[in-house]
């Protein structure tokens, strides 16, 4: 049985941690649904001071459809090159945010978030969608944040 806990490392040993929770949830699942929920739910049980994490999913009318997450309910549909999840998904690039009502065009699905970090799902260079995490909290998410939640995504896209 997985056993999902608060960890007590550093920063970097916790992101190791994750990263290793999350293979073993995964890596004999094809269900691309089913891996993506668990990687939701895993974030959420990770990370402090968060008040949504999920993933967005390409559709065939090149926008970003609403996939497995956690938090309140979000927007369904967004439109490649809007908000924060559109412009990373045109970018293909992380796009970290300290506050979003500076960011141009951000699109409020949650009043209550302040910060934002949207990690591209890249298979070779196709996008599959973003990872999408918001916080109450200005500036929430650092470099070290970033770095970790790249490698988790690397992790996750080779079960995806």
């Amino acid at each position: 049985m997985f056993n999902v806990e608060k960890y007590t490392g550093s920063r970097e040993e916790n992101y190791q941690m994750v990263k290793k929770q999350l293979h073993a949830l995964i890596h004999d699942e094809k269900n691309q649904i089913a891996n993506l929920s668990n990687a939701a739910a895993l974030l959420n049980q990770f990370l402090d001071r968060i008040n949504w994490v999920g993933f967005y999913l390409m559709d065939t009318n090149n926008e970003l459809v609403l996939g497995p997450f956690q938090g309140l309910p979000a927007c369904v549909r967004i439109p490649v090159g809007k908000g924060v999840c559109g412009t990373a998904a045109l970018k293909k690039e992380t796009v970290r945010i300290a506050d979003v009502s500076q960011f141009p065009g951000h699109i409020a699905c949650d009043s209550a978030s302040q910060s934002e970090i949207v990690i591209p799902l890249l298979k070779g260079e196709q996008l599959i969608g973003v990872l999408d995490i918001d916080s109450p909290e200005l500036n929430r998410f650092d470099e070290l944040d970033q770095e970790k939640l790249e490698e988790f995504v690397s992790v996750l896209i080779k079960f995806i």
